[in-house]
């Protein structure tokens, strides 16, 4: 009889002592947006936890960064929720190479604690759209763009204008150029761009190389007509201005196919409207459908 009990009592102990040691919730953490080392900077880091593949939110969320083939410390990084069971902070790490983060994930006073490896890599640009990189060079190119602009406003302007008019024209000019040093609105510029290609190209439309060849002649001509923009190409490199510009217009051109469609669209559905109104109603509807072209594209600025 003393030998049945204390069976039960050591059968009783071994399953106090299983559930005791139970490490809580199935959590699984993935990184949502790979991480990248820029020197002496801070860089966003974010990750996604689930449970049975559903999102879990509500979590009080840290990490501990550190990498493991060699000894430079650790790194602590506070992750604020965000949606759908995303949990983003920053973290400046000292190089680029394998990483191991230790998550510690609590909810109503339990904890659980998970550990992911890491590649943290160098950026190859300062942001992603779908996955393909928008460079240095594609911001720098951006803002040449935009110079060439503004140096051709100017001589229109002094060929146009006198005295004050002249004056507050040139003042408003200064005030844009300043605007050139802001590279989230290049970046805007750019993305615009390329999510309508892509619409484009979902629709099934095609860039010939007659069409852009045809285009980018339009351009050239345009510049051609005011010397300080012709003075501005030939200091930035003919050959290397002009082969950047025929990707851009690679662009431009599939872009304005979803310009047509809208405007035969508008002109079909509003047969007696006038050619200003037909305009009025395409632009409108291009932008609705870029704001959500833009929403439903993966895009990561760094």
């Amino acid at each position: 009889m003393r030998i049945r009990i204390m069976v039960m009592i050591a059968t009783l102990f071994l399953i106090a002592m299983v559930t005791g040691c139970s490490s809580g919730p199935d959590y699984k953490v993935s990184v949502t947006k790979d991480l990248y080392f820029v020197k002496d900077t801070a860089m966003p880091f974010e990750v996604k936890v689930t449970e049975n593949n559903k999102a879990v939110k509500g979590l009080d969320v840290s990490a501990q960064l550190s990498m493991t083939e060699m000894d430079h410390g650790s790194y602590d990084v506070k992750l604020v929720e965000g949606k759908n069971g995303t949990y983003s902070g920053k973290v400046n790490l000292p190089m680029g190479g394998k990483y191991e983060a230790a998550f510690t994930l609590e909810k109503d006073g339990q904890k659980t604690e998970k550990v992911i490896d890491l590649h943290v890599t160098k950026p190859k640009g300062v942001a992603k759209v779908n996955g393909e990189w928008i460079s240095d060079e594609d911001v720098s190119f951006y803002k040449f763009i935009n110079q060439l602009q503004l140096a051709i406003n100017r001589e229109s302007a002094k060929d146009k204008y006198t005295g004050k008019q002249l004056e507050e024209e040139l003042a408003y000019l200064d005030t844009q150029e300043k605007t050139l040093e802001d590279k989230n609105q290049l970046l805007t510029q750019i993305i615009r761009l390329r999510a309508m290609a892509l619409l484009a190209d979902e629709k099934g439309h095609k860039a010939a190389e007659s069409e852009v060849d045809a285009a980018l002649g339009k351009a050239r001509e345009q510049y051609n007509q005011y010397a300080s923009a012709k003075k501005l190409i030939n200091e930035y490199g003919e050959e290397k201005f002009w082969a950047t510009e025929k990707q851009q217009y690679q662009m431009i051109v599939m872009s304005q196919k979803v310009q047509k469609d809208l405007i035969d669209k508008a002109k079909k559905e509003n047969p007696k409207a006038g050619d200003q109104e037909i305009y009025y109603q395409a632009q409108k509807e291009y932008e609705e459908l870029l704001v959500s072209q833009v929403n439903s594209l993966k895009i990561e600025i760094l």
